[in-house]
């Protein structure tokens, strides 16, 4: 069998060292008893896991040498010493690696940095979760779930035997905002009440579905009239209020969307008298900088025009859910609803499949005009 880069072994005249996954290192040996022995801790640079075996043989040529009964690998390692590699060695945005650093310098590691991984238990983990409090359920849940992850990981790496995380449920958190998508009456006193220049911003985001980041990256190349598209190949984050531009959240994401020929008249208007020249001109800039649109200067436009049509809920990204709403509605099948939104499996395409009052009832209008066609 093949072996990952994590997991390949080092072959050595005496012991064998590997590197986890978690970045730290662990070596081994044949004993005189012609027993395999790991040593009994692991260690975060390799040249320490080869002192320590030049030791061990040592130990073992002049005699000296006797099998010991350890504590499990991890006895002195801190969850701590063990969360830095960890995180280190994930392949994530830039976005998610700065979330999950503040949720471990934040919540995790002030309780439980110091505690070693092997004697982290149930009871442990049930106090901090409860210490947590209840006003912040959200990052809770993402706390737990990113600790749970983790000590999954030592399990894997065989750090520790078992994952102490056994906290039904606490790594899900109620949708504490119910999305009600924006109407098209809705939409359109929004628009009317934001400035020309950003106008387009909420068409493309609500019929086609686009994420803030999204629609705020789209350059002018990256629209194509001439087979009314916009391709979405990038997004923008703001990580310590640095715009950080990278592909979008998955592979998915990058996507074609059509754009509904209705808005294809202002797409034109808009590239016309709002964009720069060049092909990796902004379509949405900042006004004073002319560099990335942020969420807050854009929120203090968002927030008195979705007022005007009575929308004080909405968000954004609801936009997003609107335009899924529309796709659902004109027939789109879910397979379309996938493609348009960007999505890799259909529970998450499904969550955005919200049913109108409207909607409702036009269903059941249909069901009855089928009773009625049919004859006595």
């Amino acid at each position: 069998m093949t072996r990952t880069r994590t997991q390949k072994r080092s072959r050595r005249s005496f012991g064998a060292i590997r590197k986890l996954p978690s970045g730290m290192w662990q070596a081994s040996y044949l004993g005189p008893d012609q027993q395999r022995h790991t040593a009994p801790t692991t260690f975060q640079a390799k040249i320490d896991a080869e002192a320590f075996l030049a030791v061990t043989q040592s130990k073992i040529i002049e005699g000296k040498w006797k099998p010991t009964i350890t504590a499990p690998p991890s006895a002195m390692i801190s969850l701590r010493a063990y969360a830095d590699p960890w995180l280190a060695d994930r392949k994530l945005k830039p976005r998610t690696r700065a979330h999950y650093r503040s949720l471990l310098d934040r919540r995790i590691l002030p309780i439980l940095g110091d505690k070693p991984l092997a004697g982290l238990t149930i009871t442990d983990i049930r106090a901090w979760h409860a210490d947590q409090g209840a006003s912040t359920p959200t990052a809770t849940a993402s706390a737990y779930g990113l600790l749970r992850a983790m000590l999954g990981s030592a399990v894997d790496d065989g750090v520790i035997t078992s994952n102490p995380c056994h906290i039904r449920g606490a790594g899900a958190s109620p949708r504490r905002h119910k999305i009600e998508p924006a109407t098209l009456t809705e939409l359109e006193t929004i628009i009317a009440n934001l400035p020309e220049r950003f106008r387009l911003m909420v068409l493309l985001a609500s019929w086609c579905a686009l994420r803030f980041g999204e629609v705020t990256e789209l350059r002018r190349r990256d629209v194509d009239l001439k087979t009314g598209r916009v391709h979405v190949q990038r997004a923008v984050a703001w990580v310590h209020s640095k715009p950080i531009v990278g592909t979008p959240k998955s592979a998915a994401d990058v996507r074609a969307v059509a754009i509904p020929p209705h808005i294809l008249p202002t797409v034109r208007q808009h590239l016309a008298d709002h964009v720069a020249w060049g092909k990796d001109a902004l379509l949405f800039p900042a006004a004073r900088s002319g560099d990335h649109l942020t969420h807050g200067s854009f929120f203090e436009l968002w927030k008195p025009a979705r007022g005007a049509a009575g929308r004080p809920d909405l968000r954004f990204h609801d936009l997003r859910h609107t335009g899924a709403v529309l796709a659902a509605q004109s027939g789109a099948t879910l397979a379309e609803l996938m493609a348009r939104l960007g999505h890799t499996t259909p529970a998450m395409a499904i969550r955005y499949q919200h049913t109108s009052q409207d909607r409702d009832a036009e269903i059941t209008r249909r069901l009855s005009a089928m009773v009625e066609a049919e004859p006595v």
